[in-house]
């Protein structure tokens, strides 16, 4: 599939070090397909690994809290989390998006000098999200002592910094397509994460504040593993970089991507304080163990990005006719697609046990609505091609368009619904957003696939004259 002949960034050091294993028999099969699909092959497992290390911990914590919280505690923990997503869009859209497109061309040969203004920003932005979080957290304190709302966002302010600066570490390493050290520290942070849970559960002192704080804790051990091997392992530059000038470069591609950012968090989160005022906040209890299903193919998904978003960057550059963008979208939904379907098909047919077994007999009334959760899964899994290749043609406006129209939409119809049929309204909400948002990508990049190939007039009027 795709490929990159990119060096591992940890083999820079030392000119003399042997290669690995992986690299050795590439050597023996020669340039060729094979040899390319070995090492995509090698990336995207590692890739995988990394973030179900990561992600699988998160899905863990929340099927245990489920379990061991009660659903009153579990809808403040969902309620506060969805909270920390919307914050934590400003990070990645300021960010690690841009990031992950100019750290794959612009900045690719000074990846050190690159990685320290951005440690630089990125204290600004943190400030500018954990500032609301703390307020909001005091505001919730005021309102509702007792609710478990308080503690939970109060956890959320502790661990979003910790987060971000663990996510940053993190992206570098796949800047160069070589993922294998982020396994080391995502092998920490599970342990850390899981073990201090059932740590605080075994001694009575789980809460969904205790919850934040262990991955806080996690997310911070491992930053120190990650930063302290690429400060060994980047090598240095004569590239001199001004960081007001990559604040510019990174806002004005990042605008775009955060205004694309908060149109998607509104159909995917908005519904559990919608469920909350019209209902009680175990419906959003209710929402979040559904939705817990959907996502293990999610960060699937998000982890091979890691991969395809810096490579189509570098595809897209050498490609100025975009020529390559169709075929790249097209592979990159098939095998979404087919990941997906296979998933739910497996997940549908066991969700009795599977209702049983990991939330001890809770939530076994709505694991009927897995299928409907599935539908909008799919359509979110169909957008994944286009929505990668148009980030990496740098059309972030692309993207916002198409997310902003899915979530007017899902708004209008949505919000009536969850009023009406509660937590089955809710997800119809969020599968209508999946929805519109699928058909605008694909519209979208075909259209800009035909201005790309459209003949300027200026080009035209030369081509006639030299006749």
């Amino acid at each position: 599939m795709l490929v990159s002949s990119e060096q591992d960034p940890m083999a820079v050091q030392a000119k003399s070090a042997p290669q690995d294993k992986v690299a050795g028999l590439s050597h023996v099969l020669g340039d060729t397909l094979p040899r390319k699909l070995l090492r995509w092959t090698t990336k995207s497992g590692l890739a995988i690994m990394d973030q179900g290390l990561i992600s699988g911990s998160n899905f863990a914590a929340s099927i245990l809290l489920a379990r061991w919280l009660t659903p009153e505690q579990y809808g403040a923990y969902a309620v506060a989390f969805g909270v920390f997503i919307l914050l934590s869009l400003i990070y990645l859209a300021l960010l690690l998006e841009p990031m992950a497109v100019f750290g794959g061309s612009a900045y690719h040969n000074c990846l050190r000098e690159y990685l320290r203004v951005l440690m630089r920003l990125q204290v600004g932005v943190a400030l500018l999200i954990i500032v609301p979080l703390g307020i909001s957290a005091l505001v919730a304190w005021k309102l509702a002592p007792t609710s478990g709302l308080p503690g939970a966002l109060a956890g959320v302010t502790l661990a979003s910094p910790c987060l971000f600066l663990f996510w940053l570490a993190r992206r570098t390493y796949y800047l160069q397509l070589s993922p294998s050290r982020a396994v080391q520290g995502a092998f920490l942070y599970c342990c850390i994460v899981l073990g201090g849970l059932w740590f605080a559960y075994r001694e009575n002192l789980l809460s969904p504040f205790c919850a934040f704080l262990l991955i806080a804790v996690g997310a911070l051990a491992t930053s120190g593993l990650l930063l302290s091997q690429l400060r060994r392992a980047l090598p240095f530059s004569d590239t001199v970089l001004v960081a007001g000038d990559v604040w510019k470069k990174h806002w004005t591609y990042g605008r775009w991507a955060l205004a694309t950012s908060l149109a998607s968090w509104i159909p995917a989160y908005i519904y559990y304080p919608v469920l909350s005022s019209f209902g009680s906040m175990s419906h959003s209890g209710e929402l979040r163990a559904l939705m817990n299903f959907a996502n293990p193919i999610e960060q699937t998904q998000i982890a091979l990005a890691l991969l395809f978003l810096p490579y189509a960057a570098r595809v897209q550059g050498a490609n100025k006719d975009r020529k390559s963008a169709p075929g790249l979208s097209m592979r990159l939904t098939l095998v979404s697609v087919g990941a997906t379907a296979s998933y739910w098909a497996l997940v549908i047919l066991l969700r009795g046990p599977l209702f049983r077994l990991l939330y001890s007999g809770k939530y076994v009334e709505v694991a009927p609505l897995l299928g409907t959760v599935a539908i909008g899964s799919l359509f979110w899994s169909a957008a994944y091609g286009s929505a990668i290749v148009l980030r990496a043609m740098e059309s972030p406006a692309s993207i916002f368009v198409a997310y902003s129209t899915a979530a007017v939409i899902s708004l209008l119809v949505g919000i009536p619904a969850a009023r009406f049929f509660g937590v089955v309204g809710g997800i119809w909400g969020i599968n209508i957003s999946d929805a519109v948002s699928f058909l605008m990508v694909v519209l979208l990049l075909r259209k800009k696939v035909a201005n790309a190939a459209a003949p300027h007039p200026e080009a035209c009027s030369y081509a006639e004259s030299t006749l």
